[in-house]
């Protein structure tokens, strides 16, 4: 189709999601939405025609009719919708007419345009501060009596040291006067144009507090009749979904979805054509409507100002195009693939009516994909008033899934709850939404399911299985040694640590019980026992255990890791070299290396104890000659014990002197074996 269009913004995304003729952006504003309204003299020329709604919160809503010759259309918004409507309106003439513009009422930044008037009122001034700004100008105002003049100035006056009072200086005609503010009861300009800007400067403050809403005026130009088109996005909220499944006997089950949609809006949804797109486009706010000044730098001479370089963040999302699967029965189609009508009927328990949803409630939607999204068309007109929801069916057909029970510990220690392995067969994408199980009749338990593409499976659980009863114990292997290695000084060793946790499942049923086992997934350990496991979610292991009625399994899940711990052959003490000297998996060439380190710390250690023994002789030494001072002190010089003291003392000094020499020679052998081993440590590099 050819247009002669004027685009207020780049639409390809929402021409691909609403197809020929449909048009929009997206985006979002924040606070309650609102749609346009015609003005009164205008009404019925633009109607409501189109409602697209999206699971990220915004709408896309479009107006059709018919305009004549050169034509202006007013729309009217609230002013918190004006961004979004500036950010995604799209309007076309066409018949051979064209866009001439879109006009609106432009909103300078408040304090700016209130500081643009000759009294500034941003920041609440008072009387002073306003007269103040008025100094030259005439004023008339009423005390005891009525006086005019002109504004001199205002000043303050300290009354005591705790207050002040304010007074104008007015030069009247009989002079200069001073004039108590307090004693003021009304003042007024004189100057008729001072006067109307204060009044449009209060104005302006009412109407920045006023929610009325803002004209948008459209004009057309060209000759004769012709079709127009209008449309835009706003925020909206979320269509929901809930589902209701009936569990056939075998794998073949009955599904019937609902989307629940909610007219938010100021205006009824009269015959309008509704469509639900699920996916998240990527929807922002910016204000748009206000002008913005950017503030340039005050440069000096030689001084430049830049722009500070920016960052963006990429996107790393993958997105895979879903399998094909069947189309929906009944007035659903799906652009993917088509299928028979299926029926499924089950008896209900009481009342003696069947359960069967296929009956009485069609599909109303058509399913196709949408760009990058999938869409809903409701296939008849919608009506919703204003203020009021609806419940749309959007899925009447069988699906697949096989029974089974799922066992997490962490959501029920001791026993499983029923559930469904359902696959998405309806040949489209389901929204996520909670679900209404049904078996035999009856209310079987709820679920909740997420988005789920078409032709893919999740798991949903609705019941406690009572007849299945699970327990489980772990434990911890003791480590492994597997290999050791030095690099630049430093010993290696690699250890294997391994847990395992034990499933004891038992089955009170008369039937087979298919038990998945969900076991918690830690990134950092591997799978050893099962090798493989039926399923591998984010954060679960899955096993499928069948448990024989009446009987009892077991299941055993073994994971291992390997970890490094190191240690500096500087700090290594004995018993440890011992023990990576008796282990199987050290290499010989590393128990070498370490025999060879042992050699060198058992000799430094010798030498270290030697020159210890010989320091805690000389110690001792020079603890006795102390006390033999003392005594010698205290004894006459003639007598035989000082003599006999004297004598001590002379070889005590022979063996003193023999200490100190044999602890230099231990010293320097310490220093010497010290550094052969810092020497031989460096040069070991066994990886």
């Amino acid at each position: 189709m050819k247009t002669r269009t004027c685009f207020f913004l780049s639409i390809a995304f929402i021409c691909t999601l609403l197809g020929t003729g449909a048009l929009g952006a997206a985006g979002a504003r924040d606070g309650q939405q609102d749609g346009a309204v015609e003005s009164p003299e205008r009404s019925g020329q633009l109607p409501l025609s189109t409602v697209v709604l999206f699971s990220s919160g915004v709408g896309y809503f479009q107006r059709e009719g018919t305009v004549i010759g050169n034509t202006d259309l007013d729309l009217y918004f609230k002013t918190r919708d004006i961004n979004d409507l500036l950010k995604s309106m799209v309007v076309q003439d066409l018949d051979g007419g064209r866009i001439t513009e879109v006009t609106y009422s432009s909103r300078d930044p408040l304090t700016r345009t209130l500081q643009s008037f000759a009294i500034d009122l941003t920041g609440d001034p008072g009387v002073a501060q306003i007269l103040a700004q008025a100094r030259g100008e005439r004023v008339e105002l009423v005390t005891s009596g009525r006086i005019s003049g002109t504004v001199v100035g205002v000043e303050s006056r300290a009354r005591d040291e705790h207050a002040a009072d304010t007074f104008l200086n007015l030069l009247t005609d009989d002079g200069m006067r001073s004039i108590d503010l307090a004693r003021v009861r009304s003042l007024r300009f004189l100057n008729p144009q001072l006067q109307a800007e204060l009044d449009q400067a209060l104005s302006l403050l009412a109407d920045s507090r006023s929610a009325e809403k803002k004209r948008v005026t459209l004009g057309f130009s060209g000759q004769g009749e012709r079709r127009v088109r209008v449309g835009y996005l706003l925020e909206a909220p979320l269509w929901k979904t809930s589902y209701r499944l009936v569990l056939g006997e075998e794998d073949g089950h009955f599904l019937q979805g609902w989307a629940i949609v909610e007219n938010t809006t100021d205006e009824d949804w009269r015959e309008v054509s509704l469509s639900l797109v699920a996916g998240r486009p990527i929807s922002f706010i910016m204000d748009l409507y206000q002008p913005v000044y950017v503030p340039r730098p005050k440069v000096e001479v030689q001084t430049y100002s830049s722009i500070a370089p920016q960052r963006y963040e990429e996107d790393l999302g993958l997105a895979a195009a879903p399998p094909q699967a069947p189309a929906a029965k009944g007035s659903v189609r799906s652009s993917r693939a088509a299928a028979p009508e299926a029926e499924l009927m089950l008896e209900e328990e009481y009342g003696g009516d069947e359960l069967d949803l296929s009956e009485g409630v069609a599909a109303a939607a058509q399913a196709e994909e949408a760009g990058n999204f999938f869409r809903y068309l409701i296939g008849h007109p919608v009506t919703v008033p204003r203020q009021e929801s609806a419940m749309l069916p959007i899925v009447t057909q069988e699906v697949e899934g096989s029974r089974i029970s799922i066992y997490n510990q962490r959501v029920q220690a001791k026993h499983p709850l029923h559930g469904l392995k359902l696959k998405n067969t309806t040949g489209f994408d389901l929204m996520g939404g909670p679900l209404t199980v049904f078996e035999e009749g009856s209310y079987a338990g709820d679920a909740r399911i997420d988005t789920l593409p078409a032709g893919g499976e999740r798991l949903i659980s609705f019941a406690v299985d009572l007849d299945t009863e699970v327990a489980v114990s772990s434990r911890s292997v003791p480590e492994t040694l597997l290999s050791v290695r030095i690099v630049k000084g430093t010993l290696i060793s690699t250890l294997s640590q391994r847990s395992e946790s034990s499933y004891r499942l038992k089955n009170s049923d008369h039937r087979t019980r298919p038990v998945l086992v969900e076991h918690p997934l830690n990134p950092d350990w591997e799978l050893v026992e099962p090798v493989e496991a039926e399923e591998t979610t984010r954060s679960a292991y899955r096993f499928l255990v069948e448990v024989p009625a009446g009987g009892s399994e077991e299941l055993l899940v073994a994971q291992e890791r390997q970890i490094d711990r190191s240690v500096l052959l500087t700090n290594i003490d004995d018993q440890r070299i011992a023990y990576f000297l008796s282990a199987r998996n050290v290499e010989r060439r590393v128990k070498q290396a370490l025999e060879g380190l042992a050699e060198r710390k058992t000799a430094l250690a010798r030498t270290v104890s030697r020159r210890q023994e010989e320091e805690q002789k000389v110690n001792t030494i020079h603890r006795e000659q102390s006390r033999i001072r003392e005594n010698m002190a205290r004894l006459d010089k003639d007598s035989d014990l000082y003599r006999r003291y004297v004598s001590l003392l002379d070889a005590q000094e022979n063996q003193l002197e023999r200490a100190l020499a044999e602890i230099e020679d231990l010293r320097a052998a310490e220093q010497r074996q010290r550094e052969e081993l810092e020497r031989y440590i460096l040069s070991l590099d066994l990886p």
